[in-house]
């Protein structure tokens, strides 16, 4: 089944952002625009090349009402030493939940059971709770915060364009489409 346009299942967390360990809930999500942005661990090699391009572009993202949570089945303890340790972490300033129980994980449908950790997922949630965007890579294959930011861009100018869809590629301030019996086939 399809998480596509799905509601997030309840769960709750304590994440440890700028400084404080805050909870979490997928109430917390709701409200705006969040990236759920799912990682296998801390201190590991792969995820702070991610965590760390999220940062760097984490100015646009919250220019554009968008919250990054990234989630990892390690605790919030683990992701506070992670933070203090590391150049790279510690610019971070959005919430890093940790999943120990894996819950969070599993709501998203990307646990390694027999690894206990999580899959590389991505998901854009809309502001009543819905996943509108689901990328999964294998774990040896990084993520790219522009793309996202293209593709985050995307969704919420079609949900507040009802009527268009964007093409492939698309940027802001390019040509949509507007789909009808005219468009078939003249694609």
């Amino acid at each position: 089944m399809s998480l596509i346009n799905s509601e997030i299942k309840p769960f709750s967390a304590t994440a440890y952002h700028n400084g404080k360990f805050v909870p979490v809930t997928q109430d917390s999500l709701k409200g705006k625009w969040s990236v759920v942005f799912f990682y296998p661990a801390d201190f590991t090699f792969v995820c702070p090349t991610e965590l760390g391009d999220l940062a760097d572009h984490y100015d646009t993202f919250k220019a554009m009402g968008v919250e990054i949570y990234a989630v990892s089945t390690d605790t919030h303890f683990t992701h506070k030493a992670w933070h203090d340790t590391s150049e790279t972490i510690g610019k971070i300033q959005y919430p890093m939940i940790g999943d120990p129980t894996g819950t969070i994980t599993r709501n998203f449908d990307v646990m390694i059971e027999s690894e206990g950790l999580a899959d590389r997922g991505t998901f854009v949630i809309d502001p009543s709770g819905k996943i509108q965007i689901v990328e999964i890579t294998a774990g040896g294959i990084g993520r790219d915060a522009g793309e996202l930011l293209r593709k985050v861009t995307a969704a919420q100018y079609v949900a507040s364009h009802p009527g268009e869809v964007c093409p492939a590629k698309w940027k802001e301030g390019e040509a949509t489409l507007a789909p009808s019996l005219d468009l078939v086939g003249k694609i």
